[in-house]
């Protein structure tokens, strides 16, 4: 069947052979808007509204065709007129509407709302520049900013606009939309992105310094404006507000239309609050209800609390919002009176100030605002949640243990594997059925092959063959010479101290020095690093510099290059982890135990055969009990050990310093040989945290961390013992589906 050849000729009167690629891309564009537009909307009298500050979509042609079903006839139908595919998919830019995993996951959860055909859209704001533009200068990160939208994109305006009101002024929004595809349906849903008409792209000077305080032409600038003075905090509040007062005002709007006379909202209405950035729904709605509608406040905040969910993503007390009611009375006055009437009504009802939204400092708690003003308050893996009900939202669980719940992450395993390892997709199609493209848990059938030599060699064949395909990508794109034969361990994310980049960098350190000794690997290692740190996180940056420096170092020592490679992909973004999670043998999961929320990178190196290097954190611990803990690599500090560490102050990183090899490591940060490519402020600060600070324990783990890696590159020279590894890792893995998580959502909270 010709799906592209005739609508081409119909549209160009030219053949396919004689269309560039960026044309082909234009005519798949459009083709597949026009089969979007065929399908209905999803329909039911509960409608889910996800808002989410960040919606990391990545690149959507290619996840739309496989969605239609029709991916491998339009890559058939391209290579007969003497087309690739991946060709036409690289002239599709990557819109830039999100960061790290907060913004992935929002892109699944829609991705499985439309799949599951459920009533649900994702809400956000249309970033014009994205976070920024990575680039690498004199081994430092350096930010640009990263212009995506052309005049041929997956937006598609529409005629729908709010006025959003401010103390100063009154900003009138624009909705752009996205169609959202689920997997074979005939329906769809859309992502919402809000902006305004007046984005002045003349504000941008070096880098990405903007004037932050010309918000009527700045606001949809950029995502996670610099908030390191007031004017950036201000931004912030500006754009959360606007994001959910477009939000509450469609909402609103689309209950009336379908029935709602304002008093049943929450029978027509459900909002989930994607960490505390769209906090300010709750008293927007009351606002509204109250101010437009002429509803009681009584019954305002009752209708309110019976529609809203909210879901926790962080253990770090500095990553919860704390807004000043000044900064908010600056912003939105009108939305202060409300939430003085909100704590009010907790103060009266609870006299410990822990769980009070304004507290003595004046400080409005958002993450406080949204457990009181909810029905469902989740967690994203069984640790994370037990951890909340344990100890950092301990005095809210005692309140309220009925809305307490846990919905553990999952991925779009369909674009992580149908998409982004078509090889292995189509082997496992002809040992097990295509049954898990719909239900994933069916990769369980790959068990009957755990001990099937010949499905080791495949599997061994195919992930060599993506190794071949990465080092054909990072040497076009990234100026990167990859080892195809060495082992790929790799650690993408984006960089911050609770997930221990620094760790890593310590390995590398005490692997050259090890190396330079004498002692050399069995077989070449490559250690690859991607992810963006924020520009006003400096000890984040100055990570980022030692890796630079010390990829510098090791890859032009022709004494230890043979063994070992360092490499920090410049610009990580999905695109980048599409090539390098099926490339990869090891997946280093290495959070400090008890911060990180998740993760979900662990989940899509697990479905591609990458095995887990991890501390017993987030997700892996469900990792670790689904694939086995002999099929995975763990170590470190448990959470409960830690966690007392933090409360007792037990932890002395220079007590840790005084041991040899660790010495040895971290003073090698300071040495000439490194200095002579790094920057020296740079180097030093960075060599003082570790020995003074350390808040995030790099240390206590460091020994044990040399141990376990070692053992894993041994391990992989026992290919039969690996495979095995790798076959229990993917059949297992059916669990981390994104649409068996929306599912439970939808049972247990939505009702939709």
């Amino acid at each position: 069947m010709t799906y592209l050849t005739n609508y081409v000729l119909e549209k160009t009167n030219k053949p396919l052979t004689e269309l560039t690629n960026e044309e082909i891309y234009v005519q798949l564009l459009d083709y597949v808007k026009e089969a979007a537009q065929k399908k209905e909307k999803n329909q039911s009298k509960r409608k889910v509204y996800y808002i989410s500050a960040e919606f990391l979509i990545g690149k959507l042609l290619s996840n739309n065709l496989i969605n239609l079903g029709i991916y491998k006839e339009i890559k058939e139908e391209l290579a007969a007129a003497g087309k690739s595919i991946s060709q036409i998919e690289d002239v599709e830019p990557e819109p830039s509407l999100g960061n790290g995993g907060l913004g992935r996951l929002a892109s699944c959860f829609v991705d499985s709302m439309s799949t599951l055909s459920l009533n649900g859209e994702g809400v956000g704001l249309n970033y014009h520049c994205g976070l920024f533009r990575q680039v690498f200068r004199n081994n430092q990160q350096e930010a640009e900013p990263n212009f995506w939208i052309e005049n041929d994109s997956w937006l598609q305006p529409t005629d729908i606009n709010y006025e959003v009101p401010f103390k100063k002024f009154t900003l009138k929004s624009k909705l752009d939309r996205i169609d959202v595809l689920g997997y074979q349906k005939e329906t769809k849903n859309y992502l919402n992105l809000f902006d305004i008409e007046s984005v002045d792209y003349g504000l941008i000077k070096e880098g990405i310094s903007f004037d932050k305080s010309d918000i009527k032409n700045n606001l949809t600038l950029f995502l996670y404006p610099d908030d390191s003075d007031k004017t950036g905090e201000l931004l912030r509040i500006y754009q959360q507000y606007f994001m959910v007062s477009n939000a509450a005002q469609l909402l609103i709007d689309e209950a009336i239309e379908r029935g709602s006379n304002l008093h049943d909202l929450a029978d027509y209405a459900y909002v989930q609050i994607n960490d505390t950035h769209p906090s300010l729904v709750i008293p927007e709605l009351i606002r509204l209800l109250t101010e437009k509608h002429g509803l009681s406040f009584e019954e305002s905040v009752a209708i309110v609390k019976n529609m809203m969910g909210y879901t926790n993503h962080t253990i770090l007390a500095e990553a919860l919002e704390k807004w000043p009611l000044d900064y908010l009375e600056e912003v939105v006055p009108h939305l202060v009176t409300i939430i003085r009437q909100l704590d009010e009504l907790v103060k009266k009802d609870y006299t410990n100030p822990s769980v009070h939204i304004i507290d003595e400092s004046g400080r409005v708690h958002m993450a406080h605002m949204d457990i009181h003003y909810s029905n469902s308050v989740n967690g994203v893996a069984a640790l994370h949640t037990e951890i909340l009900k344990n100890s950092e939202l301990k005095d809210f669980y005692e309140l309220y243990p009925e809305k307490f719940n846990n919905k553990t992450n999952g991925i779009t395993f369909r674009r992580w594997l149908e998409f982004a390892n078509q090889d292995l997709a189509d082997y496992l199609k002809e040992l097990i059925g295509d049954g898990y493209l719909e239900d994933a848990t069916q990769l369980e059938k790959l068990l009957d092959f755990a001990d099937d030599v010949n499905v080791h060699q495949k599997l061994a064949e195919i992930k060599f063959n993506n190794k071949l395909a990465l080092k054909n990508y990072l040497k076009d794109n990234k100026g990167i010479d990859l080892d195809e034969n060495s082992i790929i361990d790799t650690q993408i994310k984006r960089f911050h101290e609770y997930k221990r980049q620094q760790m890593n960098a310590l390995y590398v350190i005490h692997k050259y020095l090890d190396i330079k000794k004498g002692n050399l690997p069995k077989r070449k290692i490559t250690i690859i690093f991607g992810g963006k740190a924020a520009p006003a996180y400096t000890i984040a940056q100055d990570i980022i510099h030692l890796i630079l420096s010390l990829s510098e170092l090791i890859n032009n020592d022709p004494e230890v290059n043979p063994y070992l490679n360092v490499h920090l992909v410049e610009n990580y973004n999905v695109t980048v982890a599409e090539k390098l999670i099926p490339a990869s043998d090891v997946s280093e999961q290495i959070s400090l135990a008890s911060k990180e929320a998740s993760g979900t990178g662990n989940m899509k190196f697990m479905l591609n055969g990458a095995l887990t290097l991890g501390t017993m954190d987030g997700a892996n611990v469900e990792i670790a009990e689904l694939a086995g803990m002999d099929n995975i690599y763990t170590f470190g500090k448990d959470s409960d050990t830690i966690i007392d560490l933090y409360a007792t102050s037990g932890y002395h990183a220079h007590e840790y310093y005084q041991d040899d090899v660790i010495k040895e490591a971290v003073d090698f940060i300071v040495s000439e040989a490194l200095l002579s490519f790094g920057n020296k402020e740079r180097l030093e600060r960075l060599h003082h945290e570790l020995i003074t600070k350390d808040w995030f324990m790099t240390l206590i783990d460091l020994k044990e961390y040399i141990a376990i890696k070692e053992k894993v590159f041994s391990d992989y020279e026992n290919q039969e013992l690996w495979s095995k590894k790798v076959i229990n890792n993917i059949a297992k893995s059916g669990f981390f589906s994104s649409d068996r998580t929306i599912k439970q959502y939808n049972e247990d909270i939505w009702h939709s």
